[in-house]
């Protein structure tokens, strides 16, 4: 597995980049927000994911290990291939795909080209248990209060124990 690359930036296209690694160059194919950042001649690290294919062997290369992590986890759900993960994370970030997931949010999800209310729905139900593993889904701040601060926190720990969001509320109910 390549996890992380290094190196000059050789190439910059709309889809990709070419990092100079120890003498030659690696292709990755990454989103344009990666893209976006990357300067020809100047020194960057991407965090990658190699998907074998029984035809190709393919990088593909992420601005932050988070989104690295979000992306293997997209590839998790039944229908979502690498470029419906990747035009996911191109739409949306780590966290508002986190949230989205986590409030069940399909019109959110609805957003990323290639999704449509039945493969939303179908992310939700198989990702809603998993996105603790890569992170956690935040509330927004205006639903959290000081007061209940600790319920927020209870339920992302049973959560993190494998239990389902509504289990986990009506639990601190």
């Amino acid at each position: 597995m390549i996890a992380q690359l290094t190196g000059l930036v050789a190439q910059v296209g709309p889809t990709s980049a070419v990092i100079e690694v120890g003498g030659f160059g690696v292709q990755a194919v990454c989103s344009p927000n990666t893209v976006a950042g990357l300067r020809v001649g100047q020194s960057a690290t991407l965090a990658t994911s190699l998907v074998v294919r029984e035809d190709s062997l393919t990088l593909y290369g992420f601005a932050s290990a988070d989104e690295r992590e979000f992306f293997e986890l997209l590839l998790t759900a039944t229908g979502v291939g690498p470029k419906l993960a990747q035009a996911a994370l191109a739409v949306l970030s780590p966290d508002e795909l986190r949230t989205a997931i986590a409030t069940e949010n399909l019109v959110q999800l609805c957003k990323v080209p290639g999704i449509g209310r039945k493969g939303a729905q179908r992310m939700v139900i198989e990702l809603k248990d998993k996105i603790n593993a890569v992170g956690h889904a935040d509330a927004p701040a205006s639903a959290v209060r000081p007061a209940a601060a600790w319920r927020a926190q209870v339920t992302q720990g049973l959560q993190g124990l494998g239990w389902s969001a509504r289990d986990a509320e009506s639990a601190c109910e």
